[in-house]
């Protein structure tokens, strides 16, 4: 036997990370301090929190105990040094730019970014003087082509929504690093259990903290982790521009994350065996899913990823009246967006985020009237699957 400590496993980490600083109580589980502000006993421990000798709270707008909480769990989930939560995954991306790319400075993304973060960049970013350049998701190549000299960051998602890209990260960084670019990886698709970005060589990982890590459909929250030098400026901003989250989403989304481990087993599990009967099927045109050979990056995320997350996108054989009838007939996903939650959704990318684009540009996204996005839930495969089954022979 090594005398060298166990490293904690996923499960370790997420039921008993940041758990056990309960400084005022002996409770298993963490409190929810629901206060706005908080009292000093005198002045000469308000003085000494002021010249920074003395880690504590004051007002709720910069920290909570239950805030603190999530933030060391979030820690020990990425191996981060320092976690901060926003009051949505939406905050978090925005905060995050702002505090991290200078007035007039350069960015590269992913063309399969989340349309609100797009949609953040061109309306509001862009106000600041900020250029962007937009390159297609696991293009190494045309990322170095889009660097340069005054690029602050590459910032994408993987996997990517909704085809589900998986970026070759260490190549990533390794070309942004050598411009002097940091790499900023939204990983809400794959959560800490199936990938580590920071492992990898990523300078921040951010999550909409929405889906798998809360995993039951109940809050909105987001969070940003990384070293302490990199998300100390994006603390800074959280605290005067306000995007904070309440203690009591921060206590559900603590009381989901223990639980982490054992649903993402379950969300991959589900998705990779309807995955594969899906391509199959007649009914169904193309199955993108990470774990499938067919998928452009298998390689990749076979060697990246430990696991290929819970989403599931497919085109049908049929029109849009025809994927109506799909997504209307299933019994058990829930018509809705997001994804993540123990309660499986399905959802048409075409007329629950994209009905208000143009034909064209949704072409170009990909988007066509016969595709379907489905986030597995924690249900047994098997009744999935027979639902599924009945609702392609509905089309």
């Amino acid at each position: 036997m090594s005398d060298r400590p166990r490293k904690p496993g996923a499960s370790t980490r997420a039921v008993h990370g940041g758990e056990r600083d309960h400084r005022e109580s002996s409770s298993v589980s963490t409190p929810i301090h629901q206060t706005s502000t908080f009292w000093f006993p005198d002045s000469a421990e308000l003085r000494e929190y002021a010249e920074g000798r003395l880690v504590r709270d004051e007002y709720g707008r910069y920290s909570n105990p239950t805030w603190r909480a999530a933030e060391a769990k979030l820690c020990e989930l990425e191996g981060a040094e320092e976690a901060v939560l926003f009051a949505s995954g939406m905050c978090a991306a925005t905060t995050m730019f702002l505090a991290l790319v200078p007035d007039g400075g350069h960015i590269v993304v992913t063309n399969e970014c989340y349309r609100r973060t797009r949609q953040f960049i061109a309306e509001y970013l862009s106000k600041t003087g900020v250029q962007v350049s937009v390159i297609e998701p696991a293009n190494t190549i045309a990322l170095k082509d889009a660097l340069r000299d005054d690029t602050a960051l590459f910032f994408t998602e993987s996997p990517t929504n909704p085809t589900l890209r998986v970026i070759d990260l260490p190549e990533a960084v390794r070309i942004a690093h050598e411009r002097g670019a940091r790499v900023v990886i939204d990983s809400t698709f794959a959560s800490p259990v199936n990938h580590r970005p920071l492992d990898d060589g990523a300078d921040l990982v951010i999550h909409s903290a929405t889906k798998y890590l809360g995993g039951h459909n109940d809050l909105i929250a987001g969070v940003a982790a990384g070293p302490a030098d990199v998300v100390a400026p994006i603390r800074k901003a959280v605290g005067v521009l306000g995007g904070i989250l309440d203690a009591h989403a921060a206590w559900l989304l603590v009381r989901g994350m223990k639980t982490l481990a054992l649903r993402m087993a379950r969300h991959n599990e589900n998705a990779l065996e309807i995955a594969r009967w899906l391509e199959e099927r007649p009914e169904v045109r193309r199955v993108w899913y990470p774990g499938l050979e067919s998928h452009p990056d298998y390689a990749v995320a076979t060697r990246l990823l430990s696991g290929f997350g819970g989403v599931v996108t497919f085109e049908l054989e049929t029109d849009l009246d025809g994927a109506v009838r799909f997504t209307d007939a299933c019994r058990l996903p829930y018509i809705a967006p997001s994804l993540g939650g123990v309660e499986s959704l399905v959802e048409m990318p075409v007329l629950m985020s994209f009905w208000d684009q143009t034909e064209e540009d949704r072409r170009s996204w990909g988007i066509t009237d016969s595709l379907i996005r489905l986030a597995c839930g924690i249900e047994d495969t098997a009744d999935l699957i027979a639902d599924l089954d009945q609702a392609l022979r509905a089309i």
